[in-house]
Formats: C-alpha cells, sequence, structure tokens
C-alpha cells in the first residue's frame, strides 16, 4: 500500500513537470516523433481490453476477465513509459484549432489530464486488491475505476485526433 501511495504521488508530478518544464532533446537525436500515433493506439487497445474486461466479468469468466485487465494495465503502463520519455524528449505542441472546437478539446484535454492523475491511484489498488484476493474490496474500488480508465483511454485517442495535425 506504501507503494501505491507513492506511485500514486510520483506518477502525476512527473508528468506535470515535463508537461510544464519541458525537457527537449534531453536524449541527444533520438526520434519521438512517432510515439503520440503510438500513444493513440496503446490508449484504443486498452479501452478495448477494459471493455472486453467488463463484459467477461458480467459473464463470470473470471480467467478471461483477468487476461482482459492485466493487459490493460500492461498497455497503460507502456503508454505512461512512452508519454513520458516523448514528454522529456520532444518540444510541445500547440493546439491551433479555433472557436467552438477549441473549447471542446481544451474541455476533453483538461478532463482528461485530471481524471489521469486520478486513475494512478485507482487501477493501483483495483490491481491489489485483485492479487490479494480482496475481491470484495476490488470490486468496489473497480466500480470507479473502469468509467474513469475508460473514459481516460478514450479521451486519450480523441486529443490526439483533434491535435495530430498540428506536430
Amino acid at each position: 500500500m506504501v507503494l501505491i501511495a507513492i506511485l500514486s504521488i510520483v506518477v502525476p508530478l512527473l508528468v506535470s513537470f515535463l508537461l510544464f518544464m519541458p525537457q527537449t532533446g534531453k536524449l541527444g537525436d533520438l526520434d519521438v516523433s512517432f510515439l503520440p500515433k503510438l500513444h493513440a493506439v496503446l490508449n484504443s487497445l486498452t479501452a478495448i481490453s477494459l471493455i472486453i474486461g467488463y463484459y467477461q466479468i458480467k459473464r463470470q469468466n473470471w480467467r478471461y476477465h483477468r487476461f482482459a485487465m492485466v493487459t490493460a494495465f500492461v498497455l497503460s503502463t507502456f503508454f505512461l513509459i512512452s508519454y513520458v520519455t516523448y514528454h522529456y524528449q520532444a518540444a510541445p505542441t500547440t493546439y491551433g484549432g479555433e472557436g467552438a472546437l477549441k473549447m471542446v478539446y481544451y474541455f476533453i484535454l483538461i478532463t482528461h489530464i485530471i481524471l489521469a492523475a486520478v486513475i494512478v491511484p485507482l487501477v493501483l489498488l483495483s490491481v491489489y486488491f485483485a492479487v490479494s484476493e480482496q475481491f470484495v474490496r476490488h470490486k468496489r474500488v473497480s466500480r470507479w475505476t473502469f468509467p474513469l480508465w475508460l473514459y481516460v483511454a478514450i479521451t486519450g485517442v480523441l486529443v490526439y485526433l483533434m491535435i495530430s495535425p498540428y506536430y
């Protein structure tokens, strides 16, 4: 539980630091321009895995549920590592849209960022309770984790699609 608390604080702080204090070029000439597209793919696959996991638990198929949720966790972990690498290396991209679309973009982006920070401890607690076979607690936390995690995964793709013309 101490590790969950530490990660729940460190991960959002690290991401915030990278967003507000870009560290461009620290990895030499490493080309990270392909990573935003990879992030969208990883988020898409995470969303699919979450939906499959939800479907499987509703069918009481714990084995397939576990596989889908572990897949979602691994994909999200790869995403986070890649995301940190990208923002450590690349210059920030500014959204260039105008009018109502700009307001929609920033609404999606802001809710995505806030809920991405909130989801870290929820995912870690859900995984911990499942692995430690505390299924009542797992179910209680997962009722919040699932919809928020799914929202973060889907809005991650939407943010990419909306900002991709400006990379």
